[in-house]
């Protein structure tokens, strides 16, 4: 269970592809409720993957997403992880870069939607754990409601094209599998008496 406000995550591509997720989670980090972290092969991978599925996207548009991530979080890139891939042992080979990046930066979770390629076994080695993102943002905003709550008013008033009413931005989290966090903005939300 995460327990600090001031923790290191390393957010895996299955959650930055999804605007909702990544919005939300960038959103939390601005206002300073965890170290985010990943590395240029996330981006890759994310953007890559998306630009195949949302064929009216331009690689021209991600990268200015990426570009304004890296403005935002100018520390969060991860390097230097390349020698501990090869060492590392999980059900799908393809994600032990992950890994290797989060051992190197001395991250305290992984957020990802794929938890079976992160067996908690095998990463209690490490003293990391897995979250998946609905679990991973419902902690953080139970951590420090206040501030989470800003953190999504601020993602909220940011969406103008097309703007989006707090509702709708709650209905999309539901869509991307963020139930739990919708729930728990929501009940703040209700009692802030908004």
């Amino acid at each position: 269970m995460i327990s600090s406000s001031r923790f290191v995550a390393i957010l895996d591509a299955c959650v930055l592809y999804p605007a909702p997720i990544r919005d939300l989670l960038l959103n939390l980090a601005d206002v300073g409720l965890f170290i985010p972290k990943w590395t240029d092969q996330i981006h890759d991978e994310w953007t890559r993957n998306l630009l195949i599925n949302r064929p009216e996207l331009s690689k021209g548009q991600l990268q200015k997403t990426v570009d304004a991530m890296f403005r935002a979080f100018p520390d969060a890139n991860v390097s230097g992880y390349a020698t501990l891939i090869k060492a590392i042992n999980l059900p799908d080979s393809d994600d032990r870069h992950i890994l290797a990046a989060a051992i190197r930066c001395k991250a305290d979770v992984v957020v990802t939607a794929n938890l079976k390629d992160f067996p908690k076994e095998y990463l209690d080695q490490f003293g990391i754990e897995a979250h998946h993102p609905d679990e991973f943002i419902t902690n953080v905003i139970r951590l420090n409601p206040e501030t989470a709550l800003q953190a999504f008013k601020n993602q909220v008033s940011y969406l103008r094209n097309p703007p989006l009413t707090v509702l709708q931005v709650l209905e999309n989290f539901r869509k991307v599998g963020l139930d739990n966090t919708a729930d728990t903005l929501m009940e703040l939300l209700r009692k802030k008496g908004q």
